[in-house]
């Protein structure tokens, strides 16, 4: 029986933990024995055996170490030896990574050990960080120091933030010579756009496979709503911060007639406090139902992110049978086509607002068919997640 061991900040807790969590089940259902390891959050009904990394205040002294001397992810070495200690005790055939960072792992200490373990690591690109001196993302102070070496940060107080120090050049040189020890590593980014970027960074010799994310289309569908008086745009975020375009969706409030009513989840009581009329924000929920007749009732899914990857939330409107709407940044256009949304220019009100027209204009069911369809067959998580299943064992042979 094979065994996969994935390391990752969270386990079956937010995205990377979902992902996480059903790439062992799939691989659980096909023999093999699956290990999460995991630095904080986590949702105890997992089908792999969880382990977790460090505690608490392990996590508080990271992040603190962090925020003064901007040297994220060399902290948390008692708790990275201890993780070691127990990958020799499982001995398991393939290591996954995922996030390592998150306040809770010390890279050098592991990849040192990956490097002279001889195993064969899969590592998925959730973002930026791994190639860059400091930040997660860079679009939006459209910054390219990552292509060469970076230095004096101007991105430092982004995550993971850094309010003192900002160390950006050192933390470049030593993620690379880190990352690029590791003879056996394959790198899985999870968007083209991405994966176009690994090519210009200190990665770009390493092996890499796009592996695009997918959602529960079982899960994820239509379901029956009522007629509503007004317009709904809807959008979603586990947290609304400015590269997600909070601004944005309040410019649009000012612009748009009374008759559409702009719906917001995932919005913190300090922010639905601020919203102006005409703007209904909602709170982070765990209930899937009520997330479902969310997406389901909405006229039009608008998402006007400044940075992203390749955002599930996209898939999942269009899985309900509503159209998409977002900005060409990151990896956000890559699932829409001309049959299910509209993509324009990042910050461009007025070309948001057109699109937005042009989806009433054409009515939701002028789209929610092929939406549907789309979303079926090219981002079933089951068909995804199973990519790697074949290429765990493409790597054992």
């Amino acid at each position: 029986m094979p065994t996969l061991l994935q390391i990752n900040v969270t386990a079956n807790w937010g995205s990377t933990g979902k992902i996480a969590e059903d790439i062992g089940r799939i691989a659980i259902s096909q023999g093999w024995k699956s290990y999460i390891a995991y630095g904080r959050a986590t949702n105890p009904t997992s089908s792999s055996s969880l382990i977790p990394i460090g505690n608490k205040w392990d996590m508080y002294f990271h992040g603190m170490q962090s925020r003064i001397l901007d040297n994220h992810g060399l902290a948390s070495k008692t708790a990275t030896r201890n993780l070691i200690k127990k990958i020799e005790e499982i001995k398991p055939d393939i290591i996954h990574i995922h996030n390592i960072h998150g306040y809770f792992i010390n890279y050098e200490i592991l990849f040192e050990y990956l490097s002279s373990s001889g195993k064969p690591i899969v590592w998925t690109l959730h973002d930026c960080w791994p190639f860059t001196g400091h930040c997660a993302y860079f679009d939006m102070v459209n910054c390219e120091k990552w292509k060469n070496g970076c230095n004096e940060c101007q991105h430092k107080s982004t995550y993971p933030a850094s309010f003192l120090m900002s160390n950006s050049g050192q933390n470049y040189k030593k993620k690379k010579d880190s990352f690029l020890s590791l003879k056996k590593l394959t790198l899985v980014p999870v968007s083209n756009w991405l994966s176009d970027l690994l090519e210009k960074s200190f990665l770009a010799n390493v092996n890499k496979r796009t592996i695009h994310n997918g959602i529960d289309i079982n899960k994820f569908k239509p379901t029956q709503t009522t007629n509503q008086s007004t317009k709904t745009i809807l959008g979603v975020a586990s947290i609304w911060e400015k590269r997600k375009g909070l601004e944005d969706f309040i410019k649009l409030r000012e612009l748009l007639p009374d008759e559409y009513n702009i719906r917001l989840i995932g919005l913190s009581n300090k922010q639905i406090a601020t919203l102006p009329k005409g703007i209904t924000g909602i709170s982070r929920t765990n209930n899937f139902e009520e997330l479902l007749e969310h997406y389901s009732k909405a006229d039009v899914y608008v998402n006007p992110t400044y940075e992203d990857n390749f955002p599930t939330t996209n898939l999942e409107a269009m899985a309900c049978g509503t159209p998409v709407i977002t900005y060409r940044t990151g990896g956000s256009p890559e699932s829409v086509t001309e049959q299910t949304g509209i993509v324009v220019d990042k910050g461009n009100i007025e070309q948001l607002i057109d699109a937005i027209e042009t989806i009433f204009k054409n009515g939701k069911q002028h789209y929610s068919t092929v939406c549907r369809e789309h979303a079926v067959k090219y981002y079933n998580k089951d068909d995804k997640f199973n990519e790697y299943i074949e290429l765990y064992k493409s790597l054992l042979k």
